[in-house]
C-alpha cells in the first residue's frame, strides 16, 4: 500500500489531508460541508437514470412476488383448505394488486434484461439509442402486463 492511501484498519488513528487542506479521518468523516459523492439533487434526471432505479426495484418486487408464490406453494402442499383461503386471499382486490404488480415487475425486469445483454455486447450505448430503448422498456412494460393479464382472463372466462 502506498503512502498516504486509505486503510480502513488503520485510518481511524491516522489524519490524512487532502489538497486544498482538506482534513479527513476515518471515524470522523469529511470536514467538508458538500456532500462526499454527487447528490440526488446535482444530477439532471434522465431517463436511463429512472430505467436503473426501476430496474432496481422491480428486482425488489420480484423478491417479494416470489413469496407470494413460495406462498401460493405452501398452500397447496397444506391441503384444500389452506389452498382454498390462499386462494381467497389472491383473488381479492389486495391479492390481485400484488399479483398484478408482480406481473408488472416481470415484464419490466424482462425487457430490461433484455436490454441490458445488449450492452454487455457493447451495443445500444448511444445516448440517442439508450434514451429511446429506456422509453421503449417504459411504454412496453404496462401494455405487455395487461396483454398478460387480458389473456389470463380470456382463458379463464371458459372456466
Amino acid at each position: 500500500m502506498k503512502h498516504g492511501a486509505y486503510c480502513p484498519v488503520r485510518a481511524a488513528a491516522v489524519p490524512r489531508t487532502l489538497s486544498k487542506g482538506i482534513t479527513i479521518m476515518a471515524a470522523g468523516g469529511w470536514t467538508d460541508k458538500r456532500p462526499k459523492s454527487p447528490h440526488v439533487q446535482v444530477w439532471r434526471w434522465h431517463v436511463t437514470m429512472a430505467t436503473s432505479i426501476f430496474h432496481r426495484a422491480s428486482g425488489v418486487a420480484l423478491y417479494v412476488g416470489s413469496l407470494l408464490l413460495v406462498g401460493w406453494l405452501a398452500a397447496a402442499a397444506a391441503g384444500p383448505d389452506v389452498y382454498a383461503a390462499y386462494e381467497g386471499f389472491l383473488l381479492s382486490g389486495f391479492g390481485r394488486f400484488l399479483l398484478f404488480s408482480f406481473t408488472l415487475a416481470i415484464t419490466y425486469h424482462l425487457a430490461n434484461g433484455v436490454r441490458h445483454l445488449f450492452w454487455d455486447a457493447g451495443k445500444g450505448y448511444d445516448k440517442k439509442v439508450s434514451d429511446m430503448t429506456s422509453w421503449a422498456i417504459i411504454a412496453f412494460t404496462p401494455i405487455a402486463t395487461l396483454i398478460i393479464w387480458g389473456a389470463a382472463y380470456a382463458l379463464h372466462a371458459g372456466h
